[in-house]
């Protein structure tokens, strides 16, 4: 059985910020396959941002998001639509969403979104002994209220947030893991 291999990429539509793209691909059993994603435009990756403050505290923020119709708590994240180096956009992230600055920023995971649907790869950092040093600095499409938790009873303070207009974000719990243990 030999590795699945890509055939062909087309755009099926572009709009300003995303297009669709019609994937071809030869499966490991021989047959074309055709399979539809999305893809962000100008986009040179994604960043997401795990910060603990100096005093044992985890950052979050809650954004209203669109497409789901809801208010989401997720962890600060952007584009890297400048073309910036990864950690870099991380940091400036941190701050324009939350405020809040690190000295200790490093890379912790990368992976996809949501592989099935998207081409959307995740790099994720920790932030760790952050601190308040300005206020927010938000796009003028963004609303988002900086939410901050103690590690102690974190899921059950973080899970107590969800109501009938907010969801959690679901990477939540499992970068808080990996960062709890590349943490200190």
């Amino acid at each position: 059985m030999s590795k699945p291999i890509i055939l062909n990429k087309k755009i099926l539509w572009e709009g300003r910020f995303l297009r669709s793209l019609l994937i071809e691909y030869r499966s490991s059993g021989g047959r074309i396959i055709p399979w539809e994603a999305f893809q962000r435009i100008g986009v040179r990756g994604i960043v997401a941002v795990v910060p603990f403050t100096e005093d044992n505290r985890v950052v979050l923020v809650k954004q209203f998001r669109p497409p789901v119709e809801r208010y989401v708590i997720e962890f600060p994240a952007g584009l890297n639509d400048m073309d910036e180096p990864l950690p870099q956009v991380a940091s400036r992230e941190l701050l324009e969403e939350t405020g809040y600055s690190s000295e200790n920023l490093r890379q912790i995971a990368q992976g996809p979104l949501s592989s099935g649907a998207s081409t959307e790869v995740l790099t994720v950092f920790l932030a760790e002994n952050c601190r308040k040093t300005q206020a927010q600095r938000l796009d003028e499409v963004e609303e988002i209220e900086v939410i901050t938790l103690p590690f102690d009873n974190f899921y059950e303070r973080l899970f107590s947030l969800q109501a009938q207009d907010t969801y959690i974000d679901l990477k939540i719990p499992g970068l808080f893991e990996i960062a709890r243990r590349f943490s200190g």
